[in-house]
């Protein structure tokens, strides 16, 4: 099919962009799982590790549903992923109201919440962002910087409904509401979810011909892909950057009650201000990234991050502190899952994007298991969050030398610009 062809009759782009953010800001409402934790830990009596333990397994389950979304993807298309995802997440979260201590128990919390809708959150995660990417090869920092940003809002709404609906019907019960209205937000979304024709491109844009010093203009398979050291670097820069956001944002709600001594209301804000600051940051690191390069991006947050973590035990007293220092460092969560589509894209091509980079989400299940379990271990053991967050003001300072050793892949000798590079 020819360009001019394909590009007549087309569903206009934006109105997919904004079925991609409306499907992200449900999906990602699982940021607001602070608002639940002290009061499941109060429900079960049981420590700050037990209960975020759920959390863990969402995010895990998330990572490696990703990636199989993106193979599911390329055989059957967005619509069907995303489809599924929504009944998957809205029916886990709905039967988290049966896991009351007296009903279902902690485990059917992990396999329900955890399991089940972690599952449909990955499935649904990896369509917006291989779609878009399809639909915007003119903008791809700019666009997988809308794609998640919708991800990174989604505790902003959800952080106040939840912390109203808990207080007016009580905890179980919010799961049910809120499983109902995830699923009706997703699946609606995901009938929107189409890739575009083949051949397709936007009117007046040409692809570059020769690739830049940051990209390698080949599309890679997924085994080729995988052959490259590249790969795992990148692996590493999401897992490291994802560990230090994902730690604040899984103890939100608890970190302002207990090192600012705020009352749970004001604690609750705090979990809306960095739900504003990791959707900002999806967009506005990954914009920048577009002009300095990506790596250059990853090494900024990760300097600036270090820094932030090293503060915060002596500020974090100020809640106004506390809530500007947390802003930051999840802006710079956000930047990563904003900027890391488009390096992927870079340096192993859009085309399959989708696997690629779905596989190299894993980094943020694995992430997810280090650092909500690394700072609740730490809070039940010394009753103070101030070890956990020197630890990771170390760990983001060593994470800095990674940008500066990663390059593109070389492309094969003799290979053109677009060749694929196979297994």
């Amino acid at each position: 099919m020819s360009s001019q062809a394909a590009n007549q009759n087309v569903t206009n782009r934006w109105i997919i962009a904004t079925a991609g953010v409306v499907m992200q800001v449900a999906l990602g409402a699982v940021y607001a799982w602070s608002v639940f934790r002290v009061p499941l830990s109060d429900a079960y009596g049981t420590g700050v590790s037990a209960v975020n333990t759920t959390f863990s397994i969402a995010i895990l389950a998330l990572g490696f549903a990703a990636f199989f979304g993106g193979l599911w993807m390329n055989s059957s298309g967005p619509r069907v992923v995303a489809l599924t995802s929504g009944v998957l997440y809205g029916a886990g979260i709905f039967l988290a109201s049966f896991a009351s201590p007296d009903a279902g128990g902690l485990w059917t919390l992990y396999g329900t919440y955890g399991l089940m809708a972690g599952i449909g959150i990955g499935l649904g995660y990896i369509v917006p962002v291989a779609t878009l990417i399809k639909w915007f090869p003119d903008k791809r920092g700019f666009i997988t910087g809308i794609a998640v940003a919708g991800f990174g809002a989604g505790a902003l709404v959800t952080a106040p409904i939840a912390k109203q609906l808990v207080s007016g019907v009580g905890l179980f019960p919010t799961f049910a509401i809120l499983g109902i209205l995830y699923l009706v937000m997703v699946v609606g979304a995901a009938l929107f979810m189409k890739n575009p024709p083949e051949g397709w491109t936007p009117e007046g844009w040409e692809p570059e011909e020769e690739e830049s010093g940051e990209r390698t203009g080949v599309d890679y398979e997924l085994g080729g892909a995988l052959k490259t050291w590249q790969w795992y670097a990148l692996w590493a820069l999401l897992f490291l950057n994802v560990t230090a956001g994902i730690a604040i944002i899984s103890e939100a709600d608890p970190i302002a009650q207990e090192v600012s001594g705020v009352a749970p209301a004001t604690a609750a804000w705090l979990v809306s201000i960095i739900s504003v600051g990791n959707a900002a940051g999806r967009f506005l690191w990954a914009w920048l990234s577009d002009a300095i390069g990506r790596k250059w991006v990853f090494l900024v947050m990760f300097l600036l991050q270090a820094a932030l973590f090293f503060l915060l035990p002596v500020v974090g007293a100020s809640f106004v502190m506390l809530a500007i220092l947390s802003f930051i460092i999840v802006s710079c969560y956000g930047g990563g899952f904003g900027t890391m589509p488009a390096f992927n894209a870079d340096y192993f091509g859009s085309k399959n994007v989708g696997m690629i980079y779905g596989l190299m989400i894993t980094a943020w299940g694995f992430a997810g298991v280090l650092g909500p379990q690394l700072i609740s271990i730490m809070y039940d053991a010394t009753r103070s969050y101030a070890g956990a967050f020197y630890i990771l003001a170390g760990i983001m300072l060593v994470s800095s030398i990674v940008p500066f050793i990663v390059r593109p892949p070389k492309r094969e000798a003799g290979a053109p610009a677009g060749a694929e590079a196979r297994a």
